[in-house]
């Protein structure tokens, strides 16, 4: 199933007095790219978040956001951080010994200091209290991402269902070009004989028209750019069908599709089939953009 590259999802979760916004969001891009913006404290969890990421997404840009906020409803008690504390007290004690600065610390003044006053999670030894943290960021962008992923899939079929219209009349085309392409000769050889006969009053060499006519029949031989486009044409559908990403295979498919289509019609000498070539190449067009769209 063919999954587009445009998406968006979103999450929340509610720890340690914070509440936690998870954002995640992606958009069309020719290779796979991640970019998360978080705070800083949470750095050392970006890899492993990066990685949770691309396991499902192989291809676009994808922004994620998460944000953090002092949860105003919260009814967790807060505790005192000793370690902080004491750190807050060492730095006056330096301050009045190098400085001779007189004025001290009072209670107030440690209560007004950030990260004094912490969350019981933020009280615990620094291993449990990541693996806290690290679970609920994983969590959270999971759910997220999840979202996200169901976008992309109603997107993609969408797509897909656009493609395969497309890819019918392309076949239709096709079909038509097969059935005009014997005629292209037989309606030189008239008017080159209609010509020749106006010209010369009837009095031409015999042999020297076939021969003229045999080297444009071979010059304007389409039969296997023909055959190559329906195996194009194929390949094309079994894609859209794939369970794995197949923007890229697509894409060159597509370039492989205009190019045969650009040689029919540089062969063609027929104003019919050159006009099929137009219409094939506009709906190549239309199928190229809607494709860039695609995982």
């Amino acid at each position: 199933m063919s999954h587009s590259m445009t998406g968006y999802g979103s999450s929340a979760r509610i720890f340690g007095g914070y509440i936690i916004q998870f954002e995640i969001k992606s958009v069309n891009h020719r290779y796979s790219e991640v970019v998360l913006r978080m705070p800083r404290e949470w750095t050392c969890y970006e890899d492993g978040l990066r990685r949770l990421v691309q396991r499902d997404l192989k291809r676009g840009r994808v922004d994620v956001y998460i944000s953090k906020e002092q949860d105003d409803d919260s009814s967790l008690p807060f505790v005192l951080n000793s370690g902080v504390v004491e750190s807050y007290l060492r730095a006056a004690e330096d301050l009045k010994v190098k400085y001779g600065l007189e004025s001290s610390l009072n209670a107030k003044d440690l209560l007004s200091l950030p990260d004094v006053l912490v969350s019981p999670d933020h009280a615990l030894d620094g291993d449990t209290a990541g693996e806290a943290w690290e679970s609920v960021l994983v969590d959270g962008l999971e759910e997220a991402l999840a979202g996200l992923l169901e976008m992309r899939r109603k997107e993609g079929l969408h797509l897909a269902a656009d493609l395969e219209q497309r890819l019918v009349r392309l076949e239709q085309i096709h079909a038509e070009l097969i059935a005009m392409a014997p005629q292209v000769v037989s309606d030189y050889r008239s008017r080159l004989k209609s010509r020749l006969s106006e010209l010369l009053e009837g009095a031409f060499d015999e042999h020297r028209f076939a021969m003229e006519v045999a080297v444009f029949a071979d010059r304007s031989n389409i039969d296997e750019e023909l055959t190559r486009l329906g195996s194009h044409f194929v390949q094309c559908r079994t894609l859209l069908q794939a369970s794995e990403p197949v923007g890229r295979k697509l894409d060159f498919l597509i370039q492989e599709m205009n190019r045969e289509t650009n040689t029919i019609g540089s062969k063609a000498n027929h104003l019919a089939l050159v006009n099929r070539v137009v219409e094939m190449k506009a709906e190549l067009e239309k199928i190229r953009e809607q494709a860039a769209n695609l995982e």
